[in-house]
């Protein structure tokens, strides 16, 4: 929304933003609630006041050393940075708008004294998950019909679903219990490797942050994701994001492109978790510079 929008978006790390008092988690912890605002102090300012824990949250994020908003226009020092500017499945799209935003974003980087280098965590790219995550979200979005259907006192036949819904649902039902455990195994195995790309802890090798596009091309026009095909639709353009709800790490999308028709491209921004503050840094530099 952030990106199709010309907002800055942030997606904190897990646990940084409760689910409460309803849940405790969302979908295993893959969905996490942010902010979408028109400035990188507004989204310090909000961050602030939504975050941390709420009694009976199944577990939370270190609370930071100071306010996220004291952490707008302080120095981020320079930083080691990656950059991504193409999908790494098949299936997504490649679009050269997306990659000429990443590249001018990167050029901009070099230019306020940054490391930056064409790398990403090999992983991600793993065949596997391309499979395992949308499994995960089909078994929460049958969770989730039927959580509607307790709420309405009926059933919802496949006819009021949008067609993605309804083929997630229908994966869903597929799933047993043991494969959704195993399932859910695998990605924490794969986001430990993921996340050992950025600093580990008490290290000085490693990364700071990960360049990517937020959406695979400009935003989509009105109906283009629905109809025959929706849900292939979606995963064609959905490649750089998913990968982060997973791991759990906090990232951004800034406003840093337009299409060449015009429309808002955003710029993706992944940390290490619980470095918000390092987004934070990094964004207002960005937003300040040229």
């Amino acid at each position: 929304p952030a990106s199709e929008c010309g907002l800055v978006g942030v997606k904190p790390s897990r646990g940084r933003v409760s689910v409460g008092p309803d849940l405790g988690e969302s979908w295993a912890g893959l969905s996490i609630d942010g902010t979408v605002t028109r400035s990188v102090r507004d989204t310090a300012a909000v961050l602030d006041a939504i975050s941390g824990y709420e009694p009976g949250d199944p577990y939370t994020a270190p609370t930071p050393p100071r306010p996220y908003a004291a952490e707008v226009g302080a120095d981020p020092g320079r930083l080691r940075i990656g950059v991504l500017d193409h999908p790494l499945f098949d299936f997504q799209l490649n679009h050269p708008e997306s990659a000429a935003s990443v590249t001018e974003t990167a050029r901009t980087l070099e230019r306020l004294g940054h490391h930056v280098e064409i790398a990403w965590p090999e992983r991600l790219g793993e065949a596997a998950y391309a499979d395992i995550f949308p499994a995960i979200v089909a078994v929460y979005t049958v969770a989730d019909i039927e959580f509607f259907e307790r709420v309405l006192g009926r059933t919802i036949d496949d006819s009021e679903l949008e067609l993605d819904n309804m083929f997630l649902r229908a994966l869903g039902r597929t799933i047993t219990s043991s494969a959704h455990v195993a399932n859910l195994s695998w990605l924490h195995a794969w986001s430990r490797e993921v996340v050992s790309w950025w600093h580990p802890a008490g290290a000085a090798s490693g990364f700071d942050v990960l360049v990517t596009p937020p959406l695979a091309g400009p935003p989509p026009r009105l109906g283009e994701l629905s109809g025959e095909g929706a849900y292939d639709k979606l995963r064609s353009i959905l490649a750089y994001t998913s990968w982060f709800n997973v791991t759990g790490q906090p990232a951004i999308s800034l406003p840093l492109a337009m299409s060449s028709d015009g429309l808002p491209m955003g710029v993706q921004f992944v940390a290490a978790p619980h470095r918000e503050d390092v987004l934070i840094r990094l964004s207002s530099q960005m937003e300040a510079a040229p």
